[in-house]
């Protein structure tokens, strides 16, 4: 194996990036033994064992670039560092999980357990996510530990930040997607909202450059006159904030490339006409207990100077989002009369939205009441329901995470949050799924409202129920939330399932008790002859007695039944020419022998198979004590010769053919001018062939048909086959049953 090498600038790299960790690592107790660590990966590097990626991604560089972002750009943790380096130890085989368990304890064991598994759905593909079941299967891990996420989602940002000028423009590509669809909204849910931004808007840049750029250049070229614009917003509200003795910080921020685009799509305008370009970000240094007190004063003071748009108000400080962001804000009329947004929040506030909330309590064991821990358990509902396909499972994840937000409150006032557009019914699942299951309708503010009421925020929602009620397919076109939909499904699916269990011991109850043996196959015959798509809609319709079971006793009857006497039905036709039919086929020539050289017999050629001289046939005793002649390959010889082998006998040509026998040909072409003329004249040309009929359907440029002629014996019948084949435009010819 070769031996992995370091160019200048990752040897810089790591060199820089080792020591900001052992500044970091400095306030963590001396079990992360960062030395011990750095050893062991040396050895693995010297070894050989730590090789470079197929697309030359250096595997050592990346994980000390990830923990250390991970520090400065979340949150210092131990075991998380420990993980983030031990795992490559255990991916290379330098070191087993058991341990790593036995050296840095359980928690970092189960760490290093997520991502080996991460790691090796990316092994089987350069972009994981990109197949459906890797997909799953990445999300499933993801569940098991939220730190998971957290990790995954900077080691993503570390990836796109190191491939900027990468070569293989396709690998680059399937990053960038990946990072929007799956990694940036995560890290919206999670409230990594500054990695969220950079994530997307890096993505931009790769899949699209020129609009990247030319953002980017717009916003170079306004920077002196926006910056002018801020200074003068922000200078009079600077002076009225500390003559009201309030401590804080003052910024203007731009927004990101990528949502400023957004707006370009959504708005379909140019940048000059996009109102929201930057907003004003106040950050005060209050004490916890006057928090809101002290942020309402700044809306106040604010209010009072500039003319706030009363429609673009979001106040997320009376009731938090529920990733745990907290913040006040509004939009006012600046100088120039543009509009500008301003956000306020306190120190604590925006900590919480720079780094997420979830990754200061959730993997230090604190309990919060967010309601992080019920979205969690939703994306595994969702996983574990199997929705159909990838594209309904991304739509029904990315829809939880970005939708905006109504809040419900019950009769006893518990609030409930829920994504704009749900349904009262969407409230009943929510708050249990057996509760949702019996929701007939219910109260809203006092008055009563059908299942598929949208909730608005302030509503009291009260859910009526019936235990006659069960869940219906139509509920789906009155329910957004995965939830709700997932438990929908998975119900109607196990009612289906019992219906179907019920139907079938209905059926062979009714075989039972009419005496008739009941065969599967010839019962999926029934049921396709009776025009049902699925067999689980047969069952159903069983089940639900609007089918009656006589009627399919009496269908699988006649299935049954080893002889199918009738004509085929023709279809409708352009052409049609009809001579006398040929003669009553009971004969009593000697063309054939039958059984053991007996001549002279009574026999039909059965109309099933409509055998001719030369088939290779045999005779079948039918009740009437007929001898009925079948061809071989008749569609009903396997049934006969199964079911009835007593009455089977041999049966062979005698003599030469001394009348025609009928046969039929099947014609499939293309529908040019002329070729039904050109098909008839060479059967009028045929001495021993006589045309009795024709049929011809034509339909979007093609054509079939079937020719029914009079052969004397099957050779002519296959000469003739070989001449039609050769007409302009026929594609293939072949004997109908």
């Amino acid at each position: 194996m070769e031996k992995l090498t370091f160019t200048q600038e990752e040897k810089i790299g790591l060199q820089l990036n080792y020591r900001k960790l052992m500044t970091i690592c400095a306030d963590f107790d001396e079990s992360i033994n960062l030395k011990h660590l750095k050893s062991l990966i040396g050895q693995a590097v010297e070894s050989g064992l730590c090789v470079r990626d197929k697309h030359g991604i250096h595997p050592v560089v990346h994980d000390l670039a990830t923990a250390v972002t991970f520090c400065e750009r979340v949150s210092p943790d131990r075991n998380i560092v420990i993980a983030l380096l031990a795992y490559r130890l255990c991916s290379v085989g330098a070191m087993t999980s058991d341990k790593v368990e036995k050296e840095w304890g359980g928690d970092v064991g189960k760490l290093v357990r997520g991502l080996t598994k991460v790691a090796t759905l990316y092994g089987k593909n350069a972009n994981a996510s990109v197949v459906s079941d890797n997909f799953r299967r990445l999300l499933m891990t993801f569940a098991e530990d939220i730190r998971v996420i957290i990790m995954m989602i900077v080691e993503r940002l570390t990836l796109m930040k190191t491939i900027n000028h990468h070569p293989d423009e396709s690998f680059v590509r399937d990053v960038a997607y990946e990072a929007n669809y799956l990694y940036a909204p995560l890290a919206h849910r999670l409230g990594l909202y500054s990695i969220k931004s950079e994530l997307e808007d890096m993505s931009l840049k790769y899949t699209n450059r020129k609009t990247y750029s030319d953002i980017a250049h717009e916003l170079n070229a306004t920077k002196v006159k926006r910056d002018a614009y801020i200074a003068a917003f922000i200078k009079p509200v600077k002076e009225k904030l500390e003559n009201a003795g309030l401590k804080f910080d003052i910024k203007g921020r731009t927004k990101s490339i990528y949502s400023i685009w957004n707006k370009i799509k959504k708005q379909k305008v140019d940048m000059e006409h996009i109102y929201d370009l930057f907003a004003i970000r106040i950050i005060l240094d209050t004490p916890p207990e006057r928090e809101k007190s002290d942020c309402w004063m700044v809306y106040s003071l604010i209010t009072d100077m500039y003319q706030p748009n009363p429609s673009r108000m979001k106040d997320w400080i009376s009731i938090p989002k529920s990733n745990g962001y907290e913040s006040l804000h509004i939009t006012v009329a600046g100088p120039d009369n543009k509009w500008v947004e301003v956000q306020i929040r306190t120190r604590r506030m925006d900590l919480v939205a720079e780094k997420g909330l979830a990754a200061h309590w959730r993997y230090k064991g604190i309990k919060s009441e967010s309601n992080l821990d019920t979205w969690m358990n939703n994306v595994r509902d969702i996983l574990e329901a199997g929705e159909n396909g990838p594209m309904e499972l991304m739509r029904n994840f990315k829809m939880d995470i970005y939708d905006k937000e109504v809040f419900v409150f019950t009769p006893k006032g518990d609030l409930f949050r829920l994504p704009q557009g749900a349904s009262l019914l969407d409230f009943a699942f929510n708050i249990h799924s057996k509760l949702g299951c019996q929701c007939t309708g219910g109260r809203v503010n006092g008055k009563s409202e059908k299942l598929g009421y949208k909730l608005q925020s302030g509503d009291t929602v009260e859910i009526m129920t019936s235990s006659n009620q069960q869940p219906k397919l139509d509920w789906l076109n009155i329910v957004v939330t995965s939830k709700a939909r997932t438990k929908i499904k998975q119900t109607i699916n196990e009612q289906r399932t019992r219906g179907t269990e019920l139907a079938k011991e209905m059926i062979q109850r009714r075989f039972k008790n009419r005496k008739i043996e009941l065969e599967e196959p010839t019962l999926m015959k029934v049921i396709k002859k009776m025009g049902y798509k699925t067999v689980t809609d047969f069952f159903t319709e069983v089940a639900e007695e609007r089918l009656d079971i006589n009627a399919i006793i009496e269908r699988y009857i006649e299935l049954s039944t080893p002889v199918v006497e009738e004509e085929p039905v023709k279809s409708a036709s352009e052409f049609t020419l009809m001579e006398n039919e040929i003669a009553d086929r009971t004969r009593s020539d000697d063309v054939l022998v039958i059984g053991d050289n007996i001549k002279g017999l009574n026999y039909k050629l059965a109309k099933c198979c409509n055998p001719i001289y030369g088939d290779e046939v045999f005779g079948f005793i039918s009740a009437e004590g007929v001898v009925k002649i079948h061809r071989h390959d008749c569609p009903n010889a396997r049934n006969i010769k199964e079911r009835y082998p007593y009455r089977v006998i041999k049966v062979k040509w005698s003599g030469k053919s001394g009348s025609q026998f009928i046969a039929t040909l099947r014609v499939v072409g293309n529908d040019n001018i002329g070729i039904v003329t050109n098909l008839t004249s060479i059967i009028n040309k045929e001495k021993s062939v006589t045309l009795r009929s024709i049929s011809i359907d034509s339909n979007d440029g093609m054509f079939q048909g079937n020719l029914t002629v009079g052969v004397n014996d099957l050779s002519a019948l296959t000469a003739l086959t070989k001449k039609l084949i050769t007409v302009k435009g026929v594609k293939n010819v072949e004997r109908s049953n």
